[in-house]
């Protein structure tokens, strides 16, 4: 990598949630490869600190923070980003990456509702705290900022089994469009993008069918997209002209139907 190509993102203040494993991971060591220092935020701290280690072995002078978070607790959050812009700086970047999927109907009732609510707090709420925490760092230096919701195809179609998903990702489809809206009538240099894939092989598939072999099923079904491969889509998001907003990427494996 050029000295060139690493200046896009050198220096910047850049926030990965959900960076515990995965896609967040995967995006955490794209960014400290292109210099930027990270800010990675979980539940699982002892995950956060492995992937530390492992940032740093390979980039010695790597700055990578960490911390453990709910995000279902709006409060946390904003201690959260009070806490970075106190060790990195304001934010520049931020990566909305946290999100879940349960098998929740909308036409049961019961241990349904639990899910619902998990689904909303995760992929709609902390995303949108998340959001208005950056924004807010962002705005009074007038600078040129960036947020990428790692969002899902689900946005575009609902898949079986994930209607009340989709609709949380549906959510995040207009929340993009929305706050793209604000900030150009604001005449903001902040951009908005998204980035919403199809079958990845993470965790996503245990935690949806809270059974690993019907996970197993479903990624056998093809050849899924790899963490690394979103990875690059965001670096492509993130890296492109400050003339040119990329609004979307929709991407799947060549394998899958839907």
């Amino acid at each position: 990598m050029t000295q060139q190509q690493r200046s896009e993102l050198e220096g910047t203040v850049a926030v990965v949630t959900g960076a515990s494993s995965g896609i967040g991971a995967a995006v955490a060591k794209m960014l400290a490869r292109r210099g930027a220092k990270g800010a990675i935020c979980a539940r699982r701290q002892p995950r956060l600190d492995a992937l530390k280690a492992e940032i740093e072995a390979e980039l010695p002078k790597a700055i990578v923070w960490t911390h453990a978070i709910d995000l279902r607790e709006p409060v946390a959050i904003m201690a959260m980003f009070e806490a970075i812009a106190e060790q990195l700086g304001p934010v520049d970047v931020l990566i909305n990456n946290a999100g879940l999927g349960r098998p929740a109907p909308l036409s049961e009732r019961g241990d349904a509702y639990a899910g619902w609510a998990e689904m909303l707090d995760v992929n709609v709420m902390a995303l949108s705290v998340c959001t208005a925490e950056a924004i807010a760092q962002m705005r009074p230096r007038n600078a040129s900022g960036h947020i990428v919701h790692v969002s899902s195809m689900a946005g575009y179609r609902i898949p079986k089994e994930g209607g009340f998903y989709g609709a949380t990702k549906h959510a995040v489809r207009a929340l993009t469009e929305g706050l793209r809206r604000e900030l150009w009538e604001q005449n903001s240099p902040i951009r908005v993008s998204a980035v919403s894939p199809g079958n990845v092989k993470t965790e996503f598939g245990s935690v949806f069918f809270s059974d690993p072999e019907k996970a197993e099923a479903m990624y056998a079904q093809g050849v899924p997209l790899t963490p690394e491969d979103i990875a690059t889509a965001v670096e492509f998001v993130l890296t492109a002209p400050e003339h040119v907003q990329v609004h979307d990427v929709l991407l799947r494996p060549r394998t899958q139907a839907d």
